[in-house]
Formats: structure tokens, C-alpha cells, sequence
């Protein structure tokens, strides 16, 4: 009957101790998770980006940004406080003196914001990092790492539905 007490304890130890780390693991996010299930889905814009009749003097440096097409789109309120994890890719905002970027768009795709017209609202997170991250490849996908914010976020190239405050920034890599 002793031994039955002393496993009890154990396993109560166990648990104890174990609890704390199952809770400080960040719940991995997708991003289909950030869209309410009823959310209106977002409506192709059949109106041109931009005025082809002056293609010949296109100066690249003067085009026009691309219009995001829903930058109020309905956000996930079950969200906020959440630890998560997020892969996507890097659109900087702000680089540092040691060209770090601390401030910067989370987008499910590459070339978002930049090349193509920005996603909805919600599918765009504004992270800050402390810490940052020096780009080499715009391309290079990451894992971000933090707690959530259900807050809408403006910037002069897209607006966001979420924000987060960076904990970890990992390169993302698929499993082998």
C-alpha cells in the first residue's frame, strides 16, 4: 500500500511539473484559422490596379501601390492572448542600424503587399521584434513566434487585422 502512495505522489509531482511546459508550448496557428467561419469571402475587384494607356512611361519607382481589397476584413476575437505560431513570409517595415528588421507585415504568400495586391485585413499580421531578423532572402519563409492581438494595425502598405510582438523568429523549414 506504500508504494501505491509513493507512485500517487509521483505521478502528482510529474504532472506538476509537466503542466507548465505543455502550457508554455505556442499553439501552431494557419492561417485559415484567422477567418471567422462566416466571413464574407473576399469579392474579386474586376476594376484595373493601374492605367495601362501610359505603359511606355512607366516609371516603376511612380506606380501606384496595389489596392488591398478588403482592409476591414472580420478578425478571430478568440484569438487574442493566444501563444501561437505562424509561418509566413516577411514584408519589412522598418530596418535598424544593424539591418535587422524589427518591424515588419506577416503574410501567407510571398510577394504579398509588394508584387501582388495586399490579402484581406486578416490575413496580415504587424509583428514587432525587439530582437528583429536579418533578411537575406525575401523569399525565405519564418515561423513567428508570440502572443497574439486582435488590433487593426495601418501602414503605407497594408492594413492588418492582428498584431504581435515577436518572441521567437525562426526560419521555417520543411521536414525532411
Amino acid at each position: 500500500m506504500k508504494s501505491t502512495s509513493i507512485s500517487r505522489l509521483l505521478l502528482a509531482l510529474l504532472l506538476l511539473v509537466a503542466m507548465p511546459l505543455w502550457a508554455a508550448q505556442p499553439r501552431e496557428l494557419t492561417w485559415s484559422e484567422m477567418v471567422p467561419p462566416d466571413a464574407p469571402s473576399e469579392a474579386p475587384d474586376m476594376a484595373p490596379m493601374h492605367d495601362l494607356s501610359q505603359l511606355g512611361n512607366l516609371d516603376p519607382e511612380a506606380a501606384p501601390a496595389a489596392r488591398q481589397g478588403m482592409p476591414n476584413a472580420p478578425v478571430v476575437p478568440a484569438l487574442d492572448g493566444q501563444v501561437i505560431r505562424l509561418p509566413g513570409y516577411i514584408v519589412p517595415l522598418e530596418v535598424n542600424e544593424e539591418g535587422r528588421t524589427t518591424d515588419f507585415l506577416l503574410v501567407p504568400y510571398f510577394g504579398a503587399c509588394i508584387h501582388v495586391p495586399p490579402p484581406p485585413s486578416n490575413q496580415i499580421v504587424h509583428v514587432t521584434s525587439k530582437e528583429g531578423v536579418k533578411l537575406d532572402e525575401l523569399y525565405q519563409p519564418y515561423w513567428i513566434v508570440g502572443a497574439m492581438q486582435v488590433k487593426p494595425s495601418t501602414s503605407d502598405l497594408a492594413d492588418a487585422g492582428y498584431q504581435m510582438d515577436a518572441q521567437k523568429i525562426l526560419v521555417y523549414e520543411l521536414p525532411e
